[in-house]
């Protein structure tokens, strides 16, 4: 069995969270992972000015990508530049 890279595991899970946010006019996107320990993503859409995007990130898509990938301590949100 194939071994998956860190990246992989990290797009797997949001890709699994996705559908929750597109159906709220929001999706995510990988910005970067630093030092194999924490996941930087950005918010899309609605999920910028949703007024539970802090709950959503720590609640939904955190705990998603450390189900996939352990090793991920922290995620941090990145605010889009408007």
């Amino acid at each position: 069995m194939e071994t998956l890279s860190l990246e992989q595991r990290i797009l797997n899970a949001l890709k699994e969270i996705r559908p929750f946010l597109e159906s709220d006019g929001g999706d995510i996107s990988l910005v970067s992972i630093d030092n194999g320990t924490t996941a930087k993503v950005q918010l899309h859409g609605a999920c910028v000015s949703c007024s539970v995007n802090q709950m959503t990130l720590k609640l939904g898509v955190e705990q998603t990508i450390k189900k996939h990938a352990p090793e991920i301590e922290h995620v941090e949100s990145i605010t889009p530049i408007l």
